[in-house]
């Protein structure tokens, strides 16, 4: 009972409503059936005209039942990001959009909080108790809270009882070791997961953003997350040049705390960083000046309690890192077939991860690549749609799935 696929259910749901319809499908074994219940239609219609009305009713009612077939699937796509979670229910869509952030108690040695609840008390718990992120730079730091964050992303995407493990379909950044896959991959298995599927975070991102990764022709699509920047160019379902950057959101998060710890002695937590970085960072000049009021948070004397700060100075904090992604990019565009590049500086670059929405990191990029450069709808979400949609072609998985 354990294993049941979902062409057990589909079978079963398939032959329930032959059942009530008083027909009963000699192809009701197949995956895909609506082309054979085509096809059988058909076929009674040459044989009886009453039978392939019979026939073409039952066509309608299974179509139909699709949508219920959905709702009993277990399919999960998870794109585990270093700064948030997302889960894509098969069916039901996004389902879990949570910080990937625990909170343990290091004197039982108990979770006390995951998610959403966890990174809500980062600076309001007491000291024995820690919140951690267990994906640092894309792969897992801590493996226990690792498996104990994703059975609970599992289980709240569920919301229900089941017997049956969930299949998942897990993204990972390109270019990691054969340890940190198998990291990944024990950690799910540990977390009651059924069968488990890698794949890269780039592909998944192109797909969630709509580029015609299976014909030929260089699509390159940016992934910039929390911890990594997946760099990309994807010809004909697979990657032709993959680079993998250790740098992304939180590393401008750190970039800014530590800039105005030295500029102006003020003391900033990461989500004030976050903060500033939202609101007045930008990786190019803005059109009009902006600026915001960073609060203190020690007590030294003799200080102002707030501290102003103007868009200019944070684009100065926030260089070294953009510098770095921008630099990569040039690169890559350099290293490339000449054909590729040809096809890249017509369709442009795609900008995806919560990294591309950073202020002016379109315009920068495109100033200095030369190359047209857009932002994907919901780059933050791009991943975990692009995995969802995986999750209805397991044919086109088998084609990218990472060995």
């Amino acid at each position: 009972m354990w294993f049941w696929t979902d062409r057990f259910w589909t079978e079963r749901l398939q032959r329930t409503a032959n059942t009530n319809l008083g027909w009963v499908s000699p192809t009701s074994a197949e995956f895909d059936l609506a082309p054979a219940i085509g096809n059988t239609s058909t076929s009674a219609a040459s044989v009886d005209h009453s039978q392939g009305h019979r026939a073409d009713t039952n066509r309608f009612a299974f179509h139909n039942l699709r949508p219920l077939i959905s709702a009993f699937s277990n399919d999960l796509a998870i794109d585990l990001g270093t700064v948030n979670t997302r889960v894509y229910a098969r069916g039901r869509g996004i389902v879990v959009n949570e910080p990937s952030a625990v909170a343990m108690n290091t004197v039982t040695h108990k979770l006390e909080a995951v998610g959403q609840e966890a990174w809500d008390g980062i600076g309001r718990t007491p000291s024995n108790i820690v919140v951690t992120r267990p994906i640092k730079d894309g792969v897992i730091a801590d493996f226990k809270l690792a498996q104990a964050m994703v059975d609970y992303f599992i289980r709240k995407a569920h919301k229900r009882s089941t017997l049956r493990r969930p299949r998942l379909i897990i993204s990972i950044p390109s270019n990691i070791t054969q340890v940190e896959r198998r990291a990944v991959t024990d950690s799910a298995h540990r977390a009651k997961a059924g069968e488990v599927h890698l794949v890269e975070q780039a592909m998944m991102a192109a797909v969630g953003a709509g580029m015609p990764v299976s014909r030929p022709g260089g699509n390159m699509i940016i992934d910039i997350g929390g911890g990594t920047t997946d760099i990309a160019v994807i010809s004909l379902n697979g990657t032709v040049y993959s680079r993998l950057l250790r740098v992304g959101g939180n590393h401008m998060n750190e970039a800014i705390a530590g800039y105005v710890k030295r500029k102006h002695g003020l003391l900033i937590g990461e989500r004030m960083a976050e903060r500033i970085k939202i609101e007045i960072g930008s990786a190019h000049r803005l059109p009009e000046p902006r600026t915001m009021e960073a609060k203190r948070t020690d007590l030294i004397e003799n200080l102002p309690e707030n501290v102003v700060l103007d868009d200019s100075e944070i684009r100065v904090a926030l260089d070294e890192p953009v510098s770095m992604i921008v630099s990569a990019i040039r690169d890559a565009l350099e290293r490339i077939p000449p054909e590729l590049a040809g096809d890249i500086s017509e369709r442009g670059i795609v900008l995806a991860g919560g990294g591309a929405l950073l202020q002016q990191m379109d315009q920068r990029i495109r100033e200095e690549t030369g190359v047209p450069v857009s932002i994907a709808d919901d780059p933050s979400c791009c991943v975990a749609v692009g995995a969802g949609k995986v999750l209805e072609d397991f044919q086109f998985l088998r084609r990218i799935e990472v060995a």
